[in-house]
């Protein structure tokens, strides 16, 4: 089979509703909500671009199920006090062209700037590692009660999400975030029923993951992005990942995306160089999943070529190839791909040649949200746009808040 003929096939998950390729847009956090948490116009102007552009699955940036506990300053809430016509738009939108699109569900746990939650809460009452205490408030470990609100709070926007138009759900479970942090024996210390061994840590994504099943039913597609690893000394293991995996594989997930790292450890100190040459990053892992589960599986981040991309697959290593940044720069790529223009991803490298300025202003980060900003003013994306600009743009407009960490 030819790269776009392997890139076109279609795709059926374990909840029999099937996907028209295998694209797959992973999260990016847009930063374009409202001030009040709500679906903004350039959030439907950005995600109409992106459904037009042949994306099998478009994922939404992550979407807090708690208006008290939230990652960035501008995350949209799905909770009792959202305007549901406003998330409809943003499905309808995202929808067009039979595109599937899938909400992020997250809950950042610890992981919410002082500026925005003094009291962050966690499984235990462990902070952030050395560095980041300028950023985040040390958390309280959470009472029984709390823990089975917020697992009510995740079906309640699962619920939210398919009533209003959405087509499936994602439940971040990686890069530190609350469901990341139940997982890690570094930061869950409890000694109930939640905590201790792997059986109990993986407790708490069983649960969310079962509230939304019977929130949404047995046909509405539900996922999850995983940690491969933590790369963290104490942390969620490559072991440990297998298990829950495999835990959730047999309860009916529907789509695994692998990914890897936190805040305190970043994914990429663990991915080796052939790897990168691969252009797929956690591909070996996913290859053993592979051999473990029925589920389909996808990795994002490297993806930079129609001839990588379809290796990938038909290698038969993932089911889906992941992509993001390149869709900030090229919204249309995949349809480029199927057409046969077979186009090379645009994303490079940004550097000011100044480590220390890069990385306080978050410039791999910041950069490409600005390319979403302007897609979401139906403007073009800005492939030359100069990284000492973004860097003053980003502080400019957000101020100290500019230089918290964020990830997807």
């Amino acid at each position: 089979m030819t790269d776009t003929s392997v890139l076109g096939q279609s795709l059926d998950l374990p909840c029999g509703k099937s996907v028209k390729n295998r694209f797959f847009k992973s999260a990016m956090s847009e930063i374009l909500g409202t001030v009040d948490h709500q679906v903004s116009k350039g959030l439907v102007t950005l995600y109409r671009k992106w459904a037009e552009g042949e994306c099998g699955v478009l994922v939404t940036g992550n979407v807090m199920i708690d208006r008290n506990a939230l990652g960035e300053p501008r995350n949209v809430v799905f909770d009792k006090d959202t305007d549901v016509a406003k998330v409809a738009d943003w499905a309808k939108a995202s929808t067009v062209n039979n595109t599937d699109c899938w909400v992020q569900l997250n809950h950042p746990g610890k992981q919410s700037p002082k500026a925005i939650n003094p009291d962050p809460v966690s499984p235990s009452a462990v902070p952030l590692g050395k560095g980041l205490d300028q950023f985040f408030n040390p958390p309280r470990a959470l009472t029984e009660s709390e823990i089975q609100d917020i697992i009510g709070k995740f079906a309640f926007a699962a619920r939210m999400a398919k009533e209003a138009g959405f087509t499936g759900v994602q439940i971040h479970g990686a890069h530190g975030y609350l469901v990341s942090q139940f997982l890690s024996p570094h930061h869950n210390r409890r000694e109930d029923q939640w905590g201790g061994s792997l059986e109990n840590r993986m407790r708490f994504v069983k649960e969310v993951y079962l509230a939304i099943r019977e929130a949404v039913g047995d046909d509405f597609p539900i996922g999850i992005k995983l940690n491969s690893a933590d790369f963290q000394r104490g942390g969620f293991s490559e072991e440990d990942s297998t298990e829950v995996i495999m835990a959730l594989d047999k309860l009916g997930m529907d789509l695994f995306e692998v990914s890897g790292g936190n805040y305190e450890s970043p994914a990429m100190t663990g991915v080796k160089q052939s790897t990168r040459e691969r252009e797929a990053y956690f591909i070996e892992f996913a290859a053993k999943m592979k051999k473990l589960i029925s589920a389909p599986i996808v990795v994002t981040g490297g993806f930079r070529s129609p001839e990588g991309m379809a290796e990938a697959i038909r290698s038969g290593e993932v089911d889906m190839v992941g992509i993001a940044r390149p869709l900030t720069l090229q919204p249309d790529w995949p349809k480029q791909i199927l057409a046969g223009k077979a186009p090379t991803s645009l994303v490079k490298p940004l550097t000011t040649g100044i480590k220390a300025l890069d990385k306080a202003g978050m410039l791999e980060i910041t950069w490409y949200e600005q390319q979403m900003a302007r897609l979401a003013k139906g403007k073009k994306p800005n492939p030359s746009m100069n990284v000492y600009f973004s860097i003053l743009r980003t502080l400019t407009s957000n101020g100290v808040q500019a230089f918290q960490k964020r990830r997807a």
